[in-house]
């Protein structure tokens, strides 16, 4: 019966979802705002990887930028071809204007939809794979792997602003005006993409629940809580592990290739060190632990920034920075925490006020002798 109920409870609880993205959001926003919740929407997909695999997993990944890059870099470089063709050129724009006049080899692929999804599926989560592989099988673990992924992202952003001719330097890849052949500048194409985001999102959220439920989540969290056990019981951690940080990369890499459609833009500015912990930060605010606290957390977070920046540009970084200072010294388990803090004392306190059984010797033998 309890399984029952919950599993009515969660159909619910995504039905409301759907309802609130496909049917209020869009009704009562306007075309500008709903396609800044479309990027907070991608930021949201980043987070529900970044929650199964730091949350269940314990692995603090601060280098989630550099997959978020690679998915958004392979759909910039399909959709700057994609404007190339219909312009009439042979290469991109930004590829004229420093004198390339024939497309590069690296691009070639990228011409087909079909070879651009499929590489933006396999290459980030092949990378996150090996590197998996080589980081939890030397049981690189801690702050030893948080600095790793971060120097990981840093080196990415570096690389990228160094290919200018390539990829388009500091500047990325920008003035995107189709998308698998619709007008990006189409109110109704925009509106098309922020669907797409939004049904993105469910998935991926009800794909990690069902991680979460299964076996393998009961071991996901065993190895967070005590690796060595679970290597003691005959289980591999590292390859729990790699499983985790290559679906939280898949994750980041559908999202960015999403996010270079709806803002129109890439750069490597969106790949270093900084998106990468701020993308963490949504995470920790919302409640890594939890299934939703990720994904309320980041859209939280995100449209905090865009209003604050509207009124204090400056200031926001510092309200930023406190925000996370005091979530992660006072509620470690985010805000989503609170709720469960607030649901276990009201447990307690109707636990409290429940009358005592009635244990006097003279009323049971008056019962027994009746």
């Amino acid at each position: 019966m309890r399984s029952l109920v919950g599993r009515w409870q969660t159909w619910a609880g995504f039905g409301v979802a759907a309802v609130a993205l496909f049917a209020i959001a869009p009704a009562l926003l306007s075309s500008f705002r709903l396609s800044l919740l479309a990027q907070f929407l991608c930021y949201a997909i980043v987070a529900v990887g970044i929650g199964l695999a730091w949350g269940r997993g314990g692995m603090l990944v601060l280098g989630q930028g550099v997959f978020f890059g690679l998915g958004g870099y392979m759909m910039g470089m399909h959709l700057k071809i994609a404007d190339a063709e219909i312009a009439g050129n042979d290469v991109p724009d930004f590829m004229q204007i420093a004198g390339v006049r024939e497309l590069p080899a690296l691009w070639v692929p990228f011409a087909s939809p079909f070879v651009t999804l499929v590489a933006i599926v396999v290459i980030p989560a092949g990378i996150a794979a090996l590197l998996g592989l080589g980081v939890f099988k030397r049981k690189v673990k801690g702050a030893y792997f948080a600095i790793l992924s971060q120097a990981l992202a840093a080196a990415m952003a570096i690389l990228l602003i160094g290919q200018a001719e390539l990829l388009g330097g500091s500047n990325g890849l920008n003035g995107f005006r189709t998308f698998f052949g619709f007008r990006l500048a189409d109110p109704v194409n925009q509106q098309m993409l922020y669907f797409i985001a939004a049904a993105t999102l469910l998935a991926v959220v009800a794909l990690v629940r069902q991680l979460m439920q299964s076996r393998y989540g009961e071991l996901l969290v065993a190895v967070r809580d005590g690796e060595e056990r679970v290597r003691f019981l005959g289980y591999d951690p590292a390859n729990t592990k790699v499983v985790a940080y290559t679906v939280a990369a898949l994750f980041a890499s559908i999202a960015g290739a999403l996010f270079a459609p709806i803002v129109g833009f890439i750069t490597p500015s969106q790949v270093g060190i900084l998106p990468s912990i701020a993308f963490l930060i949504g995470v920790a605010i919302g409640g890594r632990t939890t299934l939703l606290g990720p994904v309320l957390g980041a859209i939280g977070v995100a449209w905090a920034q865009t209003l604050f920046s509207e009124q204090y540009p400056s200031g926001w970084i510092y309200a930023q920075g406190a925000l996370f200072i005091v979530v992660v010294g006072f509620f470690p388990a985010g805000l989503a925490g609170l709720g469960m803090l607030w649901a276990r004392r009201r447990r307690k306190s109707e636990s409290d006020q429940m009358p005592e059984p009635d244990n006097d010797p003279d009323a049971e033998k008056v019962g027994a002798s009746s």
